[in-house]
């Protein structure tokens, strides 16, 4: 599956969970994961999509780091669960 799927997949199972949803594509922060998912009255998350067995790349794992520094959720989502 790729990740354009997986992504599809992940933004559907969000939005139908009440979530909403942004893809983030261009921002000033290179390696800054692929979507924003914003909870109804609460923080929102973050979530970095990859292909089954792939993992981020050293600049997204530094970003993933900053953003839980900040006290964010932040996943690595491969299609296979939430």
């Amino acid at each position: 599956m790729t990740e354009q799927k997986i992504q599809a997949k992940l933004i559907k199972q969000l939005e139908a969970d009440g979530y909403y949803v942004l893809k983030l594509s261009v921002t000033n922060k290179p390696g800054i994961p692929d979507l924003i998912a914003i909870p109804k009255d609460s923080d929102a998350e973050f979530y970095e999509v990859k292909r089954p067995g792939k993992k981020p790349r050293p600049l997204q794992e530094y970003r993933i780091k900053e953003l839980k520094k900040h006290g964010l959720k932040v996943y690595v989502y491969d299609g296979k669960s939430k």
